[in-house]
């Protein structure tokens, strides 16, 4: 099974595009699609849980928290931030690399952050 990936509304969507225009057959929905523009923390957290999906995101100051939270309480797919200085194409280029490297649950209740 491959790793599925869930933009919330602070990744810049650039990623989310390049991405898929990278590999057209990742599963990276964006915050858009999903739904996710007003939602907290929490419920984002929840929302990617409950679709078996890795949570992709900018915010580094308060999802951390919320991750750490979410999980003592449920299991998460994982989380995956993104430092705002990171150039785009490396952005592009790591999580290309983490889908065609890695397995689900290598993620599960993991918070990584990249660069790596």
């Amino acid at each position: 099974m491959k790793l599925r990936f869930l933009a919330d509304a602070n990744l810049d969507q650039r990623i989310v595009s390049g991405v898929k225009r990278l590999v057209s057959e990742i599963d990276f929905v964006d915050a858009n699609r999903a739904g996710l523009r007003g939602l907290s923390d929490p419920h984002v957290l929840k929302l990617a849980a409950d679709q078996g999906r890795i949570l992709v995101s900018h915010d580094c100051k308060t999802l951390p928290r919320h991750f750490s939270e979410f999980t003592t309480e449920q299991t998460s797919p994982g989380v995956i931030l993104l430092r705002q200085n990171l150039p785009l194409k490396v952005a592009i280029e790591e999580l290309h690399l983490i889908w065609a490297a890695s397995q689900p649950v290598e993620y599960e209740n993991r918070l990584v952050w990249l660069p790596l």
